[in-house]
């Protein structure tokens, strides 16, 4: 049985393209680094290791903020199939400009631990805590933040 999306989130265009630009630009600072100065070779290998590591995670950045957040009714999931947290699970839902949360989006708090998971610039999983934004929509993050918050308030009624 497919559900009915009530709400998604995506990345933004212009954000996507400056995050991994970044990722890319520091990538290849650190390997100019390693090319063009005469460090000690151990220092030479650790800037070029950097330099292909940040390369790397710009590359894994771009392909994950391809992916879109779906929520519906019993799930926050990625467009892959990807659960993120079940609505059931999900204590609170917080926004504030004061909470530990991703740019552009939203924590949830849940009832009981979660399985570690990242995805940079789109969402992260930790202990308890899901962080869900980073270089998406600032809009369709907060309209999907109050239709949990909406889902959290009819399950407690």
């Amino acid at each position: 049985m497919k559900q009915d999306v009530l709400a998604r989130l995506s990345a933004s265009g212009p954000r996507r393209i400056f995050a991994c630009g970044v990722l890319g630009l520091l990538s290849m600072m650190l390997i100019f680094l390693a090319v063009i100065t005469q460090p000690g070779l151990i220092s030479r290998i650790v800037l070029l290791a950097a330099g292909v590591g940040v390369m790397a995670l710009a590359v894994h950045q771009w392909r994950v903020t391809e992916e879109v957040i779906e929520l519906t009714e019993t799930e926050l999931r990625l467009s892959s199939g990807l659960r993120l947290v079940a609505v059931s699970d999900v204590a609170s839902v917080e926004r504030g400009p004061m909470a530990f949360k991703p740019s552009q989006g939203f924590l949830l708090r849940t009832d009981c631990r979660q399985p570690r998971g990242w995805a940079p610039g789109l969402w992260w999983r930790f202990g308890r805590s899901v962080g869900v934004g980073g270089v998406t929509s600032a809009g369709e993050g907060k309209f999907m933040a109050e239709t949990l918050q909406q889902l959290i308030a009819h399950r407690t009624e």
